[in-house]
């Protein structure tokens, strides 16, 4: 029995240093993705795009989610999960890169041809870390592994308005031109570039355990079904399809929402817009030690249910009440997206990089939410479109209640 207890305290201690390393991956992803998410008024000013074509940024990232999951959870079968976290950062150097001359060229075909490859390195790397954090120790407690990695996820994207607003949206003048205003993105991505191959060239030497599933141990290895028989991680897919469409929507519609209400100061939205993030990433600090008491899946039920309750003041409120409210939604999100991945990947064992794959997909949901959510406010207002991310939330609470439970007799 000692000796049992021995080996455990020793694989965990020799799974720290990974967790730490695969956990900072977390934040820098993170931080890419919410400050293409913020290139929209630049994008706006360079080539003088309405509202919704302004979007296609944020299109052309979550559709490389779409397009290279699966083939992303291939290369894991293939090369393994170290190895595709390198290859991804090396690809996401390649897309740094590719704003260069984009910038120069004021080309916005380069442009969403740089954002897209970007976002291909980070679905790439989303379907590699996840599961490597939640297969790097004790089935049990993956939801609380992954939720506390991402933390640090949300950390980095709270970051990313503070860089755009200091580094990129700053043009020479108020009479500057497309390519005075374009060049102001070049230096930025030189810098994450750089990043990346240095980050790329460390992982590529650092030792990092291999985290395999013995087959003879996992039911998903003995009947030979297909991963998509597995109701548990399609419904997941769909889970994080609504949650990451929830937040991606929520943070493209707060600011015109804020000074809807009647909130002027630009310094008091940036702090409401930075405190969303921040609420998500404190969340999840927290989330991760609740779940030593509070099943995960039932916390995810009850933040779902509690996201409902705060757009539904939203929806019936006015002024600082209703924004507020709206800043709380960041609490409700918190441990949505790590919680529903975990659970999503559940008892798959061999499997894992499979469903990863498939779960990972569901990102594109950042792309669908905030457009019907836009088309909706167009036609009835921002408080009563709150009906579309209310639905989402109602999903995501049926996933933990019901949705999340693996049931292995479903036919292939």
């Amino acid at each position: 029995m000692a000796t049992r207890s021995t080996q455990a305290a020793a694989q965990a201690s020799s799974y720290l240093i990974p967790f730490i390393i695969v956990t900072a991956l977390f934040g820098f992803f993170g931080f890419l993705t919410n400050m293409n998410s913020n290139l929209m008024p630049q994008m706006k000013s360079i080539f003088n795009l309405n509202y919704g074509m302004a979007m296609s940024p944020t299109i052309a990232w979550f559709l490389a989610y779409l397009v290279f999951s699966i083939p992303s959870a291939k290369l894991i079968e293939a090369v393994g999960y170290k190895r595709t976290m390198v290859i991804s950062l090396f690809v996401m150097m390649v897309g740094a890169l590719i704003f260069v001359p984009a910038a120069r060229m004021v080309s916005f075909p380069l442009f969403m041809t740089a954002i897209f490859v970007l976002a291909t390195g980070v679905t790439a790397l989303q379907t590699s870390a996840n599961p490597y954090v939640s297969i790097l120790g004790p089935e049990h407690s993956a939801p609380a592994r992954l939720t506390l990695s991402q933390a640090f996820n949300s950390l980095g994207a709270a970051l990313a308005p503070v860089v755009v607003v200091h580094f990129i949206l700053t043009n020479p003048s108020k009479t500057a031109n497309q390519a005075a205003i374009a060049q102001t993105v070049q230096g930025p991505y030189v810098v994450i570039a750089a990043a990346l191959l240095v980050l790329g060239i460390a992982i590529m030497f650092m030792h990092l355990p291999a985290i395999t599933a013995p087959r003879e141990s996992h039911p998903a290895s003995e009947d030979g079904r297909s991963i998509w028989s597995y109701s548990h991680t399609v419904l997941g897919m769909v889970g994080i399809f609504f949650y990451v469409g929830i937040e991606i929507a929520l943070a493209a519609i707060a600011i015109d929402y804020f000074r809807s209400e009647g909130i002027t100061s630009a310094r008091l939205i940036a702090l409401m817009a930075l405190l969303y993030y921040l609420l998500i990433g404190a969340g999840r600090f927290v989330g991760t030690v609740l779940m030593k008491w509070i099943a995960a899946r039932m916390l995810l039920a009850v933040l779902g249910f509690v996201g409902v309750a705060l757009l539904l003041i939203s929806m019936f409120t006015h002024g600082d009440v209703a924004a507020w409210t709206l800043v709380l939604c960041g609490v409700a999100n918190s441990i949505m997206y790590p919680t529903i991945f975990a659970l999503g990947i559940a008892e798959l064992g061999p499997l894992t990089s499979e469903g990863s794959g498939i779960i990972t997909m569901g990102n594109v949901g950042g792309a669908v939410v905030p457009f019907l959510l836009g088309v909706l406010a167009d036609k009835v207002g921002i408080q009563f479109a709150f009906i579309v991310p209310i639905l989402c939330y109602l999903y995501v609470s049926y996933y933990g209640l019901l949705g999340c439970v693996p049931r292995r007799r479903v036919a292939a």
